[in-house]
């Protein structure tokens, strides 16, 4: 039994779905268009606005498929319908975000700036405000794209863990060690 995948998925206003034959599921609304190929042994269906997801056998795998496919689907629905974002903030001195167009142009504190191509699917915002760290707000239909480019604008310099300088999510708590104590 497939807590996850038994659990119908409600189709919200102005969300349309359509189901090719080769088991592909389009997903409509007004954030975007997403698709997505579901493997042949796993069945989605449309009844009475809601999607329904079911598979053949009790095998491991076609569980394992259920589940999956239910969860990705559901993602889809609900970036289409609302859409998803993430935002992240830069902790140190000197540290400087800036949009331009689908270029996100940053200054970490290395001997030169980065310059990071955006997916025309994500849009990107940066506020730096006095006093404040600089924040950069991506936002996204796709909730696994926008994660993977949120992990790689993170990876260019993640947090330490002696002063906490670096790029993270905002309201993530970074674990910091105790530095070297002084000798007496």
């Amino acid at each position: 039994m497939s807590r996850i995948g038994n659990l119908p998925i409600d189709l919200p206003k102005g969300v349309t779905i359509t189901v090719g034959t080769d088991n592909t599921v389009n997903v409509k609304g007004p954030q975007g268009e997403l698709n997505q190929k579901v493997d042949p042994d796993i069945k989605v269906e449309v009844k009475d606005n809601q999607i329904v997801v079911s598979r053949p056998t009790e095998q491991k795998r076609h569980k394992a498929l259920h589940g999956l496919y239910r969860s990705l689907i559901s993602n889809m629905v609900v970036g289409v319908s609302e859409g998803y974002t993430v935002q992240q903030e830069l902790v140190g001195v000197g540290y400087k975000a800036e949009a331009k167009g689908q270029i996100l142009e940053l200054s970490l504190g290395y001997s030169h700036d980065i310059h990071v191509r955006l997916p025309r699917e994500i849009k990107v915002e940066t506020k730096t405000e006095r006093r404040s760290n600089p924040v950069i707000t991506l936002s996204s239909a796709d909730k696994q794209l926008i994660g993977q480019v949120a992990a790689k604008i993170r990876s260019l310099r993640p947090p330490e863990p002696y002063k906490g300088k670096g790029i993270r999510f905002v309201g993530e708590q970074v674990r910091k060690k105790a530095g070297k104590s002084a000798s007496v």
